[in-house]
């Protein structure tokens, strides 16, 4: 099992990452939450975690490793594999799942993609007393530049959504919003998806 890779950021999305690690370049599924920290930089330290699969290994990058600890929390629920913890991550930050989980917000739970009532439960249930242990830790105008509208359109498709489906929803935020950042953008957007 890896435990970290450290090296040169070859392509960043909010999706995604391409790091290159002593002339090897891995692709490591990110967050939201981890594309908004390593923005601005070019080479980084990313913590993963390994999925092994029938039909693939799969990576998933995080930028410390709380956010690491709170996926691997949140893939131990049935229910709750690799790409809900993910889109998990994506909707909210580490602190605001945990206080979700330890106050029995299933509301917030309820509000990301994927996730039921009975399974913001099950993950309230199994992770309450868990988490309850661990401590509480600590623009671009898109009129100039459509990279946003691209790069949210993207970090969405790779989350799994339909293509037709987002575009329609980006083009609504954006016509509201014309000084929306990326994280933002893709915020907003799974919040009405």
């Amino acid at each position: 099992m890896y435990e970290y890779i450290n090296g040169k950021i070859i392509e960043l999305n909010p999706a995604y990452l391409i790091i290159d690690a002593s002339g090897i370049g891995y692709f490591i599924n990110i967050s939201l939450y981890s594309f908004t920290k390593l923005q601005n930089t070019s080479e980084c330290k990313i913590f993963v975690h390994q999925s092994i699969r029938e039909d693939a290994h799969v990576l998933f990058g995080f930028v410390d490793k709380k956010e690491r600890e709170m996926f691997r929390y949140l893939i131990s629920v049935s229910g709750v594999g690799p790409s809900t913890a993910r889109m998990m991550m994506s909707t909210s930050t580490p602190d605001e799942i945990q206080h979700a989980i330890i106050n029995n917000d299933v509301s917030l739970l309820k509000k990301i993609k994927g996730i039921g009532e009975k399974t913001a439960q099950r993950i309230i249930v199994d992770l309450k007393d868990k988490l309850g242990k661990v401590g509480d830790s600590n623009e671009i105008f898109i009129a100039q530049n459509n990279t946003i509208k691209d790069e949210a359109l993207s970090a969405l498709v790779m989350l799994g959504f339909a293509k037709n489906t987002i575009e329609k929803i980006i083009d609504k935020i954006l016509s509201s919003d014309k000084e929306i950042s990326v994280e933002e953008l893709v915020k907003k957007a799974l919040k009405i998806l």
